[in-house]
């Protein structure tokens, strides 16, 4: 896993200066801290329970650096100085906007990111899809403007920008692109799918730079798809191979007018155990297709095909989600994919099919802590099946819980918001009649409340204790595509949402999603991070936490299932991610992790 740095970030709070950093993975449980302000060191005693530190007689000119004892990677910090908000700003280089052949005008806004060391200098780098306003979903005709990925260091430096060209459709299911260090020298990649035109961030043209595949209802049913590996530092194309899963008879994935011939999901999985493939897939509704593929060396190669098509699989078909997860479900050191209601083992073959259809909402982690593996929470679309949502062991299958809801159920989510109860709670976006199963439960099913919380969006670590908190927005669809994003706390004695915190003139993605840009932990402790647009899509705006904390808990970025859940964040209707361990009230001390620290060289650590 990556060679990260301690991310140390100071931010000017009432009365003082906050301070946080990580702990590494690879770190003892015994690291411990100094902290220096202005050279000199402002603790007593090593700082042993916590990685974050409020300075009360620091001032906004100060300038801090941690020491490290006995812990992993550099001795010290690099210095920083004192942010005057509680949001790292990066200035963003807007394209122009432009026409479609039909006459329409489109303008950009700052869509879905993801991070990744690109310059293998320890910290992380932003990629930034826009988007065009006349992004479509699958299921609507129209033209599209092209899609851009721009990659940004967290100074504002913009390294590249890939041009996808006109024969990639805009939307939330056409590009689900995938940033890893794939091949092990320290340095991220970014992998998706192109086509004809597309422009790497060199000025190179992938195919024919003159085609144009659309037809007259801004479709692209035909020429050729691409697979293409960037170089993370330069954006230059490295290696370009056909797509697969190719799209064949449009008529196969369930419509002959594109729709569900172009239903894209992506993940990032350590299928060998121990490096990471690249796994992209086709189709949910009907068939469904994934294939594996490894960089290695300067090449790109195919190591299997999973086909619901293909004999013996199916009941594979029809049984995908939005979305995707990766982990290793059944306890064999290898990851399999959690593609909805169906999972792929490591070596291409179906690990099991539940059969209970599609669905939007997918959450695979470690959510009881009394039940050996990982368990998954899930919603489903499909009303003739008795399930509307549903809880079970991630690596057999087996139901857990059922829920019958003759319904469509579009959310749900699932958190540890409640210290009364072991373990997480889950609820889902039905209305609760006494007879369906709605409401707010326990890990055990129990119903705690019929009042759940009216967010089943995305949770996130934010305050100083162990429970999440939920990440939602401020939406009305009738006067704005976008909302204004906000995190609240349940209070599970009032049985409420109490807002907590607001970003101030920034806007959420993904129309009624209300998605940030990205979630994860990016620096400071273990605790995560938000990215937002600002309204004018003129800057991003990495929001932080400055509550003071007493749980010392390794970066989530060295548990393999939250890394990974970062990394296919961004891929359709986007999911928050989760930890591989369970995480919240009560909670045991984490596993230390079974991972290799990668060097920019190539060399383990």
């Amino acid at each position: 896993m990556e060679d990260l740095d301690r991310a140390l970030v100071a931010v000017e709070s009432d009365g003082g200066v906050y301070l946080g950093w990580k702990m590494l993975g690879t770190d003892p449980k015994n690291v411990q801290f100094h902290i220096y302000r202005d050279g000199k060191k402002i603790n007593k005693k090593p700082i042993r329970d916590s990685t974050n530190y409020f300075d009360e007689n620091g001032t906004p000119d100060s300038i801090y650096q941690v020491k490290v004892l006995n812990g992993k990677g550099d001795k010290y910090t690099e210095e920083v100085s004192v942010w005057s908000e509680n949001y790292l700003s990066i200035a963003l280089d807007k394209p122009e906007g432009g026409t479609t052949p039909d006459g329409v005008e489109y303008t950009y806004s700052a869509n879905d990111a993801s991070v990744g060391d690109l310059d293998g200098d320890g910290q992380y780098e932003i990629i930034l899809k826009w988007d065009p306003s006349n992004a479509k979903d699958n299921a609507h005709s129209g033209y599209t403007g092209n899609v851009y990925l721009d990659a940004y260091k967290l100074d504002g430096t913009k390294l590249w920008r890939l041009d996808l060209g006109k024969n990639i459709r805009a939307g939330a299911h056409y590009t689900q692109f995938l940033v890893y260090d794939f091949d092990g020298n320290g340095q991220s990649e970014v992998a998706l799918k192109t086509a004809d035109g597309t422009i790497d961030g060199e000025g190179n043209v992938i195919g024919d730079a003159n085609a144009d595949w659309r037809n007259n209802q801004g479709y692209i049913l035909d020429g050729p798809e691409f697979l293409t590996v960037f170089d993370g530092e330069t954006g230059k194309a490295l290696e370009t191979t056909d797509y697969y899963p190719p799209r064949g008879d449009v008529n196969d994935w369930g419509d002959g007018y594109g729709n569900r011939v172009d239903r894209f999901l992506a993940g990032v999985a350590y299928l060998d155990g121990e490096r990471p493939s690249i796994v992209m897939a086709r189709g949910y509704y009907t068939r469904t297709v994934l294939a594996a593929y490894n960089w290695r060396d300067g090449e790109l190669t195919q190591e299997w095909v999973f086909d619901s098509d293909d004999e013996g699989n199916e009941g594979y078909a029809g049984q995908g989600n939005h979305s995707l997860a990766v982990a290793d479900v059944d306890g064999d050191g290898k990851d399999e994919i959690v593609y909805g209601s169906m999972v792929v083992d490591n070596d291409g073959t179906g690990l099991y099919t539940t059969e209970w259809g599609h669905g939007d909402a997918l959450h695979v982690g470690k959510f009881d802590p009394n039940r050996p593996g990982f368990q998954i929470f899930q919603t489903h679309e499909d009303a003739s099946i008795p399930i509307g949502y549903s809880f079970r062991d991630a690596g057999t299958g087996e139901l857990i819980y059922g829920f019958e809801v003759a319904q469509d159920v579009g959310r749900g989510m699932i958190a540890d918001i409640d210290p009364r109860y072991e373990g997480a709670q889950f609820w889902a976006s039905v209305e609760w009649d006494g007879s369906q199963g709605s409401g707010l439960h326990a890990i055990d099913g129990e119903v705690i409340t019929d009042n759940a919380p009216r967010s089943a969006n995305f949770g996130i670590w934010w305050t100083g204790d162990l429970g999440r908190e939920l990440l939602d927005h401020t939406f009305d669809p009738n006067s704005d595509p976008h909302g204004v994003g906000k995190i609240d706390k349940w209070d599970y004695e009032k049985e409420r949402l109490e807002t907590i915190f607001v970003p101030e003139g920034t806007r959420t993605n993904n129309w009624t999603k209300g998605n940030p840009s990205l979630q994860a932990d990016i620096f400071g402790d273990w605790r995560e991070e938000v990215i937002w647009p600002t309204a004018d899509s003129e800057e991003l705006r990495i929001y932080t936490t400055t509550d003071v904390t007493e749980e010392k808990i390794y970066t989530l970025m060295h548990d393999p299932v939250y890394r990974l859940s970062v990394a296919w964040q961004n891929v359709a209707y986007n999911q928050p991610p989760h930890t591989g361990f369970f995480l919240g009230y009560h909670m045991d001390e984490p596993p230390t992790p079974a991972i290799d620290i990668v060097k920019r060289n190539g060399k383990k650590k």
